[in-house]
C-alpha cells in the first residue's frame, strides 16, 4: 500500500532554514508527481510546490525563491528545502501523491518563531 512518511520539522527562528523529507513506498516513485502542501491553524491546506517525474518543479508565489523541492528516485524520497523562513510559514507540512486517489503523509510541524 502507498505510504508517505514526512520528517524534519521543528522550531526555527525567522530567517532560518529547515529541510523536510518524505519517504515514499508502495508505488513506482520515479513515475509519480510529488507535491508538498501545508496547513496553518484555522486555514485551508495549500499547495506549496510540486516536482514532476522529469524533475522539474513549480512553486506557490508565497514560497518561490525561498523553498526548493528535489527528489531522489533511488531513495524514493522527496525533499523540501526551506530557507529564509518567516512566521507565516508556520504550518503542518504534508507530502502528497495522486494515484487514482490522493494519498497523504501524517505531516510534520514547522514552527517559525523567535
Amino acid at each position: 500500500q502507498v505510504q508517505l512518511v514526512e520528517s524534519g520539522g521543528g522550531l526555527v527562528r525567522p530567517g532560518g532554514s529547515l529541510r523536510l523529507s518524505c519517504a515514499a513506498s508502495g508505488f513506482t516513485f520515479g513515475r509519480a508527481d510529488m507535491r508538498w502542501y501545508r496547513q496553518a491553524p484555522g486555514k485551508q491546506r495549500e499547495l506549496v510546490g510540486i516536482t514532476l517525474t522529469d524533475g522539474s518543479t513549480n512553486y506557490a508565489d508565497s514560497v518561490r525563491d525561498r523553498f526548493t523541492i528535489s527528489r531522489d528516485n533511488a531513495k524514493n524520497t522527496v525533499y523540501l528545502q526551506m530557507n529564509s523562513l518567516k512566521p507565516e510559514d508556520t504550518a503542518v507540512y504534508y507530502c502528497n501523491v495522486f494515484i487514482q486517489i490522493n494519498y497523504w503523509g501524517q505531516g510534520t510541524q514547522v514552527t517559525v518563531s523567535s
